[in-house]
């Protein structure tokens, strides 16, 4: 075992001694800094394959319910032989890999077979359109694309030099994935990896802008995502099932890394359409021990009689958006365990979460996770403070989780990297506050946050009493213009199923709020609508502020108001 294998694995082994023991754990974690350092050829081949050869490594169950078993050995052979026939049809050390796969044993292989190269991956969303595959490909400066074949038409204008790979049925003028591997020589590594060179190149979901291009090395995250196995608490042997759509980061955080790193099985459920009833089937059926979903799914779960699910789950924990108090008590009532949250970005692994066996306090997201010192600075004064926005300390040491930088096509983005890093310190953009036992609650997005009144408004504290209402599944807040107030909050609401927008109902749902909420917070306007989203989930408030902002009548719900129903 070499000895960035021996460094990373002490590491991994006191989290997992310490998973229950946060004290001990936050004060004596240190980061494993090796020079060289390659998950798929350091860790899965030498450690995982050779220690848990016949364990199941990956698990996919498809819509019908069939399942797919693939071990360490298996994935380990398979992965080498990809890695070889990539090399010879020209993807070599520091080629830019675009990747539109699904929920596909290829994506496993892939993704493994791109970090024994040395290649770079970027992982992106099979329903890109032609025009976001043209701005990916040429501000990466993609080499090579491997895209599943039923896609292909959509990408005809591309460069000529981009090696193309499709995954399936053949296509004319793509190679073929198909095509085999099995009779090339078997693949030898051309070098040690250094563990600073970039292995991911994410794109971010850009709620607010042109998506960034976020760069990860061999080590931010591989070995960042310690903190997120820490944070899941993964364990050797678990069963683990995370929610997430491939291309998004959170896709390598549960559904590589973290549970790889631990020894678990990952468990996939690739579904056309979700379905509440069928993902609770298969957490019983595949025995999952640990899950992970977003708060959009817990909502779709708690419509459920869980009760009527015997499962053999251990841990629930929950990321993407902060998760509502009111979903965490209802699974308390049916299952008897709590959904920890947990806090990160694509630019980082978990931050800031609940780790397992600790005392939750009801509302927040948790205490800075080992490896992490988290500062809470005032966006005006620069001032450290109990409020403010999240920052992650990276002086004198950055967290081995915290991105290389943001990049352009040519290098590093300079503009955009001296402004999230200013001050030593890596700036999320997030808004949180800290109480006296270091607990931090969300606030919202620097941008999310909105006065009226003179009053701080944070749209997830009202949104979490709106979904408190049995009839509404999902609500967004933002400011709505006012000539009294200069804005007052108005309210987006998805309602559940079998629900139906009226007059009634919108003064039923106010009520609720005037019932629940400070004066001061009250939610003045309401209308029902389909929240819009990213296509990684997330929602865009920033249409709806500009839907308000402009006056435009662009949905197609009614406007109801507090005042009517005094």
């Amino acid at each position: 075992m070499s000895t960035s294998t021996q460094q990373f694995r002490q590491a991994r082994d006191f989290l997992l001694e310490h998973r229950s023991d946060y004290a001990t754990a936050y004060e004596q974690f240190r980061w494993p800094r090796p020079e060289h350092f390659n998950f798929a050829i350091d860790w899965f081949d030498a450690v995982l394959c050779t220690e848990r050869p016949d364990q199941v490594a990956l698990r996919i169950i498809e819509d019908d319910h069939s399942v797919a078993d693939y071990t360490f050995a298996k994935m380990s052979e398979r992965s080498s032989k990809v890695a070889a026939w990539l090399r010879a049809n020209g993807v070599v050390r520091g080629t830019r890999v675009l990747a539109l796969l699904g929920n596909q044993v290829e994506l496993w292989e892939v993704t493994l077979a791109v970090m024994k190269l040395g290649a770079v991956l970027i992982p992106a969303t099979t329903q890109l359109t032609a025009i976001d595959l043209e701005d990916r490909v040429t501000r990466a400066r993609a080499g090579a694309m491997i895209a599943r074949s039923d896609i292909t038409e959509r990408f005809s204008d591309l460069p000529a030099s981009l090696i193309r790979i499709c995954v399936g049925e053949p296509v004319d003028g793509w190679l073929s994935y198909a095509s085999g591997a099995d009779d090339l020589d078997p693949f030898v590594p051309d070098g040690p990896t250094v563990a600073s060179d970039p292995l991911l190149v994410y794109f971010t979901s850009g709620t607010t802008a042109l998506p960034k291009m976020v760069e990860h090395s061999h080590a931010s995250y591989p070995i960042g995502h310690l903190s997120t196995m820490y944070w899941i608490g993964l364990r050797p042997g678990d069963v683990h099932l995370n929610v997430s759509s491939p291309g998004w980061a959170k896709h390598a955080w549960s559904c590589v890394f973290a549970p790889w790193i631990a020894g678990a099985t990952i468990c996939i459920f690739n579904y056309t359409r979700f379905d509440a009833v069928s993902m609770l089937d298969v957490l019983r059926d595949s025995q999952v021990t640990t899950f992970c979903a977003p708060p959009t799914v817990w909502r779709m779960l708690i419509q459920q009689d869980l009760a009527q699910w015997k499962l053999s789950l251990e841990e629930l924990v929950s990321a993407g958006e902060p998760l509502n108090p009111e979903v965490i008590e209802h699974i308390r009532r049916s299952w008897g365990m709590t959904i920890r949250d947990g806090f990160g970005q694509t630019e980082t692994t978990v931050q800031i979460g609940n780790p397992p066996g600790q005392a939750l306090k009801a509302g927040s997201m948790g205490r800075p996770i080992p490896g992490y010192e988290i500062d809470l600075v005032d966006p005006i004064s620069g001032e450290l403070g109990d409020d403010g926005e999240i920052c992650v300390q990276c002086s004198p040491e950055r967290p081995v989780g915290v991105m290389n930088g943001y990049r352009t096509g040519t290098g590093s983005n300079d503009e955009i990297n001296d402004k999230a890093f200013a001050g030593g310190r890596y700036h999320t953009g997030d808004i949180a506050s800290r109480d006296e036992d270091g607990f931090i609650t969300f606030v919202g997005r620097t941008d999310d946050v909105f006065k009226s009144s003179d009053y701080r408004i944070s749209p997830f504290e009202l949104e979490s009493v709106l979904i408190e209402h049995p009839a509404v599944a999902e609500a967004a807040v933002v400011p709505a213009p006012d000539e009294l107030r200069l804005s007052v909050p108005k309210a987006y609401v998805a309602l559940v199923a079998g629900q139906v927008p009226s007059r009634e109902l919108a003064g039923d749902i106010l009520r609720y709020c005037r019932e629940h909420l400070a004066p001061y917070k009250r939610v003045r306007r309401l209308e029902f609508a389909e929240l819009p989203k990213t296509i990684s989930g997330k929602i865009r408030r920033v249409e709806l502020r500009n839907v308000e902002l402009a006056n435009s009548d662009v949905t197609s719900g009614e406007e109801y108001r507090d005042d009517e129903f005094i």
